[in-house]
């Protein structure tokens, strides 16, 4: 063992550990420096002559990548095919272009800066550290965004005749139709073998007071759920209980109860001031590096060196080489560009599939929501509009913009796609106007974004192969030569900024290691 080079250690470590492990054996040996809890990196400053770093894709890994290679003193140039960079981090307002193949159009909304729809990423959870860091550090400033609200609702067109029911009753009454249940299984002595004398007590009383039982152990109802009085100047009349059978028939439990349980969306979540872009922004003011835009990659060639990339722009065909390349294409996209990339690196990013994730914005004369009680949170359904988003921003103003539909269902995503723009809004405001009443009259303005549509990207969040995640992920996780493929999609977390910055993070130790080789 004691003629085990560095980079033979850090592939024995991948071998056992994945590129965690990977990082921090790096780390160990002096190779990166240890980030701090949501810090960037602090990269080893170039050295030599093999500093030109060429970066194919703006979005958010790209742009991290460019902005930690550029502190340590690399040469980098960012090449985008859109008229923009940030990828699926884009937030729409007044005039902004929407890029949807074949139908390109212009968002409507009022020229104001808080009348915007982030059509991406929307919301950042507090474990997200890498990103989070990156806002400190950049100087993005945030806010909290309610991302669950129990006066919002949940609605089921085939359950308690189509009505919305608050999401604070159903998840009431859901509690305690669970705990009657519970404190019936305890006066039959189902415990009795489990539990001692004295846990069933207890279980007795955490089920009463989790499920805000009556004495005798049965569910009537509880004031949790809202009153049908002014609870301010009357007693409260606590509202009527769901009927249990129609509501396990039904899907609003599943949406009430576990929206906000799943660990990406509990609280606090929170979303940049002015819009999710800002993250872009705070990049865009951060790197000094050239950035070109409708600049679309033609061919990707690795080579002893480093790599040669060629591309069209402004109506011409050029060729750039560099010594390194760090790919943040989507690799539905990538798979169709010539490379000269090994065959089962071709076959891995030819196995990622594409998301059609669709989302739908209105502008609204009046912010109505408000009057019903509801300040952010999230409404669900089971149309194929699935949710409403309400503002958790520019409380008690006179106009607003909510998210009128936001899927990730394929089949119903690609039928809503294939629809005009206008019969698209149509549908969405159709399906508002049940859960609430004259919303379609409060709209003055829609946007939608289908991002399988979107030229450019054709796609959100990647399907990587069932089963095979683990094989995929371990083949593009690693360089080929100087080539590093990078982005949400070579991560366990597809969909989400956090996911972007660990593929980036990921990338950069293993260039690290590779430029700690060469240079020895």
């Amino acid at each position: 063992m004691k003629n085990l080079s560095r980079r033979k250690l850090l592939l024995l470590m991948a071998s056992i550990g994945g590129t965690t492990a990977v990082y921090n054996t790096a780390y160990a040996l002096g190779l990166v420096a240890a980030p701090a809890q949501g810090a960037p990196l602090n990269l080893k400053p170039a050295t030599g002559n093999k500093k030109k770093v060429l970066i194919l894709g703006g979005g958010i890994a790209g742009l991290c990548c460019a902005y930690e290679l550029e502190k340590a003193g690399y040469e980098c140039t960012i090449l985008d095919a859109s008229h923009r960079v940030g990828g699926r981090n884009l937030t729409l307002r007044s005039g902004d272009l929407i890029d949807e193949l074949g139908r390109p159009n212009y968002c409507k909304f009022d020229k104001d800066p808080n009348l915007y729809f982030n059509t991406g990423p929307a919301r950042i959870p507090g474990h997200h550290r890498r990103l989070l860091g990156y806002c400190k550090t950049l100087g993005v400033p945030l806010h909290v965004r309610a991302n669950e609200s129990r006066l919002a609702y949940c609605h089921d067109t085939n359950a308690f005749g189509g009505k919305p029911i608050c999401i604070g009753q159903i998840i009431s009454d859901t509690r305690g139709f669970m705990s009657e249940l519970v404190e019936k299984g305890v006066k039959a002595g189902a415990f009795d073998k489990e539990l001692s004398k004295e846990d069933i007590e207890r279980l007795s009383g955490f089920s009463k007071m989790y499920g805000d039982l009556a004495d005798t152990g049965i569910y009537q109802g509880t004031e949790r759920a809202g009153s049908k009085r002014d609870r301010m100047l009357e007693h409260v009349e606590t509202n009527d209980v769901l009927d249990f059978k129609e509501m396990l028939q039904s899907e609003t439990w599943r949406s009430a109860v576990m929206a906000s349980e799943p660990y990406d969306w509990a609280a606090p979540v929170m979303e940049p001031i002015g819009g999710m872009d800002q993250v872009v922004e705070g990049f865009k003011r951060a790197i000094k590096s050239p950035i070109l835009l409708k600049a679309q990659v033609q061919s990707v060639q690795t080579t002893d060196s480093g790599v040669k990339i060629s591309f069209q722009h402004e109506g011409q065909i050029k060729t750039l080489e560099a010594d390194y390349c760090f790919n943040n294409i989507p690799a539905h996209l990538m798979n169709g560009i010539d490379n000269n990339l090994p065959s089962e690196y071709a076959q891995a990013l030819g196995s990622i599939g594409r998301g059609h994730l669709f989302k739908i914005a209105f502008q609204m004369k009046k912010r109505f929501w408000e009057d019903e009680g509801i300040y952010g949170g999230i409404s669900y359904t089971n149309q194929k509009v699935r949710q409403l988003w309400y503002p958790s921003h520019d409380i008690n103003t006179e106009k607003g913009v909510m998210l009128g539909a936001y899927s990730w269902v394929d089949s119903e995503a690609m039928e809503i796609e294939a629809m005009d723009l206008e019969d698209r809004l149509s549908m969405a405001a159709a399906a508002g106007d049940k859960i609430h009443k004259n919303y379609s009259s409060y709209i003055e303005a829609g946007a939608s974004v289908m991002w399988a549509r979107m030229n450019h990207m054709m796609g959100c969040s990647a399907r990587l192969p069932e089963g095979k995640e683990d094989e995929v992920l371990a083949i593009l996780g690693k360089p080929v030569g100087r080539h590093f493929m990078i982005g949400d999609q070579v991560s366990r977390h597809s969909g989400w900024q956090e996911g972007a910055l660990a593929s980036a993070h990921n990338a950069l130790a293993h260039f690290s290691n590779l430029v700690t080789e060469l240079n020895a």
